[in-house]
């Protein structure tokens, strides 16, 4: 089976390492095309047996399963350009959350899928987020399980829950980073411990949380009851992040949600049928 990836941007990029590191696929049945063609020969300078196509055209004619990896408002426009060689045998994936399989099932004759993926799928862990169209062969949707179980946690999820999902799955790694970093800059400021020790831990001390929930041992709740003693001094530490962390997380998610809006509003002229 021919793999195609029409985008290697960040994610796009994340996507092809992960599959080809996981041993999802081999180099040799990957094809990639980018706008940029450094970007593609960047990951073609790792695994020579890539094929870089010249278009988008290009790769979905050699491909069965195609991954879109573009900005949301580009989707249809390559969907457009490779409409004549998506065959009814073959399946598109979008990894984009504002656009439903739905809407992609009213542009084409063929399988239908939609996957989020996460930047920790880089690492083959994390999870993937899956959807299917209606129409979506069977035999499509064990494949591209396939896939994802090598890299990550595949899961299953229904329209009304894609942009929580994809906040947690797909954004998090970013917001935790953040908060990771002004936790380091705040220690460096208030007490005598330089930046560069600072971060060794608080990157070691994440690692060893991740391990500690993976192998069981805890779970968020009891893992800071244990080290959450009685009067202790992690207690006090925890009386601020109550104090003044407050809503802050609803607005997160109000934030992503209020955009998530407005990125469907100006997608809607694009597709027959709404999300």
């Amino acid at each position: 089976m021919n793999i195609g990836i029409i985008g290697t941007g960040n994610m796009g990029r994340i996507l092809a390492e992960a599959l080809l590191d996981g041993k999802s696929v081999t180099p040799s049945s990957m094809s990639i095309t980018n706008r940029t063609r450094s970007k593609a020969l960047a990951i073609k300078n790792k695994y020579n047996d890539i094929h870089i196509g010249e278009s988008g055209k290009d790769v979905a004619d050699r491909s069965s399963l195609i991954f879109v990896c573009v900005k949301p408002h580009d989707v249809h426009k390559v969907i457009s350009e490779i409409a004549p060689c998506l065959t009814k045998e073959k399946c598109i994936v979008s990894i984009t959350s504002p656009i439903s399989v739905k809407q992609l099932e009213s542009l084409v004759a063929c399988s239908v899928a939609r996957v989020i993926p996460s930047i920790t799928n880089r690492a083959l862990t994390g999870v993937s987020l899956l959807s299917f169209g209606e129409g979506c062969q069977e035999d499509w949707k064990r494949i591209i399980r396939g896939l994802f179980e090598r890299i990550s946690k595949p899961v299953e999820i229904e329209d009304n829950i894609t942009r929580v999902a994809s906040d947690i799955v797909s954004c998090g790694p970013a917001f935790f980073s953040y908060l990771t970093q002004r936790f380091i800059l705040a220690a460096v400021k208030e007490t005598e411990i330089d930046q560069e020790t600072a971060t060794i831990l608080a990157e070691e001390m994440l690692i060893g949380m991740g391990e500690l929930l993976k192998q069981g041992h805890y779970t968020l709740p009891t893992l800071q009851e244990k080290v959450c003693v009685k009067g202790g001094i992690t207690g006090e530490g925890i009386k601020v992040l109550e104090n003044e962390l407050e809503n802050v997380f609803e607005q997160v998610f109000q934030a992503t949600h209020t955009k998530f809006a407005e990125d469907l509003v100006q997608l809607k002229k694009y597709y027959p049928i709404q999300a």
